[in-house]
């Protein structure tokens, strides 16, 4: 497939959270060419053209995986018949078992080869597996640091256990599939329903204090939202507290007070 005349340039990587090492290579480019893999991701799929306005063009890691290193080449030339120039990661490496690499590439191919150095910030190398790191170790400060902006996922609203409305807080209960989780615990957060924001408290883990079931729930702070359905999105913007089990409900209510006043006085 073509998949277009006009592209000249392209970045070649899996850009799992388009994070600001990513946006190097992508700065150099006319379109990115991602690698799609399934699972665990910082930003899934299509998702991650929501954070570039270049052209986003999917290559499925199962198929491409099988290729030697010059016939990923000759596909990138059959499908890129305009192509002039290629930006890769110093670390880059495709075709089977890996076996090419960005100097591979310069070899292989009869175009411009660019490649970029690693980048540190505050002396921390930007890696995508970094950033999951600081996530499950519910570090979201750093991660969002790492990624140039705020770590975002978004979910289904289905039905929760129904005792946040009557004894607790009201919250929007989510399914949400393939995103790199944080840690078990309490975030300040910021939460989008429809086209707009609202400042947060959100919980993901599980409810050890009830019913032990695993939850990502979200607590819009101040304002009555009524009945919501659809997909909401969640911002994370600061860690408050680990996930912990409370001598019943009036305990956990008092605390997840405490929570939204130390989420209010944050985002």
């Amino acid at each position: 497939m073509k998949f277009t005349n006009t592209i000249k340039a392209i970045a070649i990587g899996s850009f799992d959270g388009l994070h600001i090492a990513h946006q190097r290579l992508i700065n150099e480019v006319d379109a990115i060419v991602i690698i799609e893999r399934n699972g665990g991701y910082l930003t899934p799929g299509y998702k991650r053209s929501f954070y570039t306005d270049k052209v986003c063009c999917f290559y499925h890691f199962d198929k491409v995986k099988s290729l030697s290193p010059e016939a990923f080449v000759a596909q990138l030339k059959s499908d890129f018949p305009s192509l002039k120039k290629i930006v890769v990661g110093y670390d880059f490496h495709f075709g089977k078992g890996k076996a090419g690499n960005a100097e591979m590439l310069q070899a292989l191919c009869d175009r411009e080869v660019l490649v970029i150095d690693e980048v540190s910030i505050e002396g921390i190398p930007v890696h995508s597996r970094t950033i999951k790191a600081y996530l499950r170790e519910g570090k979201v400060e750093m991660a969002n640091k790492l990624l140039g902006r705020r770590y975002t996922i978004d979910g289904e609203v289905i039905a929760g256990q129904g005792l946040g409305k009557k004894e607790l807080v009201p919250t929007l209960n989510l399914h949400v599939d393939h995103y790199q989780l944080p840690l078990e615990g309490v975030y300040a957060t910021r939460t989008k329903i429809g086209n707009e924001w609202f400042v947060s408290v959100s919980f993901l883990g599980h409810r050890v204090t009830t019913d032990g079931s695993y939850a990502v729930e979200t607590h819009v702070i101040g304002k009555d939202i009524g009945e919501v359905s659809g997909r909401v999105v969640i911002e994370f913007i600061a860690f408050i507290r680990e996930n912990q089990k409370f001598d019943g409900l009036d305990v956990l209510k008092k605390q997840i007070q405490d929570d939204i006043g130390i989420a209010k006085k944050t985002v």
